[in-house]
């Protein structure tokens, strides 16, 4: 299976409680931070859901 790199770009501070629970469900709790996960479809929903707070490195 694939693999994405995603990085953490902006603070959770001010974000809705489920966006909170995300980014700890994506294994996200730095600024910087970033983690390799593989690429499945319940994955790039979770990334979709933290859009403005995350990025994709390629």
């Amino acid at each position: 299976m694939a693999k994405i790199k995603v990085q953490q770009i902006k603070s959770r501070i001010g974000a809705p409680k489920d966006q909170k629970g995300t980014l700890d469900a994506l294994g996200l709790h730095k600024i910087r931070q970033t983690i390799e996960i593989e690429d499945t479809p319940s994955m790039r929903g979770m990334i979709r859901k933290v859009h403005h707070l995350v990025k994709v490195v390629e």
